[in-house]
C-alpha cells in the first residue's frame, strides 16, 4: 500500500459525509414537504455542493504520484476537505417534527459560515498547491479560484437577497466550467 492510499482512505470518509450530508438534508426536506418553504438558492447549491464534493474527491486521485508527505501537507489537504464538509453540513436544515421549514431563512441565518466554509476551503486548496507543488495554482484554475473567492467574500457581506438569487446558478454554472476544463480525465 502506498502513502497515498492510506491517506485517502480519511479523505474519502470526509467527502462522503459531505455528500451524506446533503442527500439527508434532501430526504429531511421530501418527509418534512408539506412544511417547507422553498427557497432556489439552497435547492441549487445543494446539487452545486454534491458536484463541487464529487470534484474534489476525484481530484484528490491526482495526489496519488506525490512520493513525501508529511503531517503538516496532510493536514492542509485535510482541511480542505473539512471545510467542504462543513459547507454541505449547512447548506441545508435540520428539519424537527414540528414547524415550517424555511430554506430562505436558514439561508440569511447561516450565510456567512457558510460562504466562510467555502472561502477557507478555497483558501486551503491554494495552500495545498503550495504545500505539495512550491507554487500556487496559474491559469485558470487560478482563476477560478480566485473568482470564486471574491464572490464568497461578497456573499459573507451582503444579505442582499438578488446578489444570493444569481450567485448560485452562476457558481453552478462556474463549477460546471471548471470541471469540464480542469477534471474531465483522471
Amino acid at each position: 500500500m502506498q502513502a497515498f492510499d492510506f491517506l485517502a482512505v480519511l479523505l474519502s470518509i470526509i467527502l462522503g459525509l459531505a455528500i451524506t450530508e446533503v442527500l439527508q438534508g434532501f430526504r429531511n426536506l421530501i418527509l418534512a414537504r408539506g412544511r417547507v418553504r422553498r427557497y432556489a438558492p439552497s435547492l441549487i447549491w445543494s446539487v452545486t455542493l454534491i458536484a463541487a464534493t464529487t470534484q474534489m474527491w476525484w481530484a484528490m486521485f491526482g495526489l496519488r504520484d506525490h512520493a513525501t508527505w508529511t503531517f503538516g501537507a496532510f493536514t492542509v489537504v485535510l482541511l480542505q476537505t473539512i471545510f467542504q464538509y462543513l459547507a454541505s453540513a449547512l447548506v441545508l436544515p435540520a428539519t424537527g417534527e414540528a414547524g415550517d421549514v424555511d430554506l430562505r431563512a436558514h439561508y440569511f441565518d447561516h450565510r456567512r459560515w457558510f460562504f466562510g466554509a467555502l472561502l477557507a476551503m478555497l483558501a486551503t486548496s491554494l495552500s495545498k498547491d503550495l504545500v505539495l507543488d512550491g507554487a500556487i495554482p496559474v491559469g485558470a484554475n487560478l482563476g477560478f479560484h480566485l473568482a470564486l473567492m471574491a464572490a464568497f467574500a461578497v456573499a459573507i457581506l451582503t444579505r442582499g437577497p438578488l446578489y444570493h438569487r444569481l450567485l448560485a446558478p452562476a457558481v453552478a454554472l462556474i463549477i460546471a466550467v471548471y470541471i469540464a476544463l480542469l477534471f474531465d480525465r483522471l
